[in-house]
């Protein structure tokens, strides 16, 4: 293991993820009386630190999204600035994220089991819903959109948790010009039409992508994409859509009729709430006699990730026998925000993007 790198008040312990907007480290915190906690610290890469508009933006979004407490959210814990490095600290999740599932399912030739997909889907719309609906302490609705619901920002613990990742970082991605060409490379695949279009969006753009990452989890296959990304930009434009039936014939028409309702190309043919499809998909799996649990997902995620959890399980544990380091014993005296203590050294924690991000927000561009 390599030696930890104090940051603030966090000790990073290993860089897990590294993007074109952030890199991402589990990290630990101390605070007196023997106080720890693992999280994971999502530091602004430099060049993008650069871009003040975007900035702006992330301060502005990771204030609002820190209001957040829904157990299909991951709770941001923290937003501060050491060194001129934003960064916001947020729930260690000990799990993968969903683009990691959906490439294992390929790997063992078949797609995901149709009531564990329609699980997933159901515990993110519930996270949806909370956020659509979410209203500040004058009771003034804060229109909330995610604008990123994507594989990579779905987590899925080893325990069979659910947990939707980087509220409003798309949305102060697309505001930076620095920032716009290399966060949102790649994503254009889970991009609703009014999104591509550059409409206004609401809440339907995120029932829209959900409809998306269900799509793909049921039949082992991408939606939209094309040879280039002005190619997958003119399929999501355009809605391009085989029945999902035509991939997975063990889907039933009811399953795919709420599929498609999701992805329907005008917005006012969607489902108008999350809680709408989330109904329409536990009816039907109550209906097909499909009942599924936390605790299948769990079960499912040990079978499926057995080396990978004896691996980690290790590793946590190591980490978590780390005594603290005497600088930051007396606990406490958080950077918060625009408070850095000197220089922090670079770290020399394993080169980026060798691996699949395990156990944390993964999220990064």
């Amino acid at each position: 293991m390599k030696k930890p790198v104090p940051f603030g008040k966090y000790y990073l312990l290993e860089r897990i993820n590294v993007g074109g907007m952030a890199e991402v480290f589990r990290a630990k915190a101390y605070g007196v009386e023997g106080f720890e906690r693992l999280v994971a610290v999502k530091r602004i890469l430099p060049n993008i630190a650069e871009d003040k508009d975007f900035i702006r933006m992330f301060i502005d979004e990771a204030k609002i999204a820190v209001q957040l407490n829904h157990a299909n959210i991951a709770q941001i814990f923290d937003l501060g600035v050491v060194d001129n490095s934003y960064y916001i600290a947020l729930e260690h999740v000990h799990g993968r994220d969903v683009r990691a599932i959906f490439d294992r399912s390929r790997t063992l030739g078949e797609p995901m089991p149709i009531a564990q997909a329609c699980f997933i889907i159901m515990k993110i719309c519930e996270g949806l819903d909370y956020a659509h609906n979410k209203r500040d302490q004058s009771g003034r609705d804060l229109h909330l959109v995610h604008r990123d619901v994507s594989p990579q920002n779905i987590l899925v613990s080893f325990e069979g948790e659910v947990k939707l990742i980087d509220f409003g970082i798309a949305k102060a991605a697309g505001k930076g010009a620095k920032t716009q060409a290399g966060i949102l490379k790649g994503k254009f695949g889970y991009m609703s039409p009014e999104q591509v279009r550059g409409l206004p969006i609401d809440r339907r753009t995120d029932i829209f992508s959900c409809g998306i990452v269900l799509y793909e989890l049921l039949t082992g296959e991408r939606l939209f994409v094309g040879e280039s990304d002005f190619s997958t930009l003119e399929k999501v434009r355009n809605v391009e859509i085989l029945p999902p039936s035509t991939y997975n014939r063990k889907i039933p028409d009811e399953l795919e009729r709420i599929v498609l309702k999701a992805l329907a190309k005008d917005v006012e043919d969607r489902y108008q709430n999350s809680i709408d499809l989330h109904d329409e998909l536990q009816a039907f799996v109550y209906t097909a006699g499909e009942f599924y649990s936390r605790k299948d997902l769990a079960a499912w995620m040990k079978r499926t990730f057995t080396k990978e959890i004896e691996e980690e399980t290790a590793k946590l544990e190591s980490y978590r026998q780390l005594k603290p380091p005497a600088e930051l014993a007396g606990g406490g005296q958080g950077q918060g925000q625009g408070q850095g203590q000197g220089k922090t050294p670079a770290p020399e924690l394993g080169r980026p993007g060798t691996t699949r991000p395990p156990a944390v927000p993964a999220g990064v561009r």
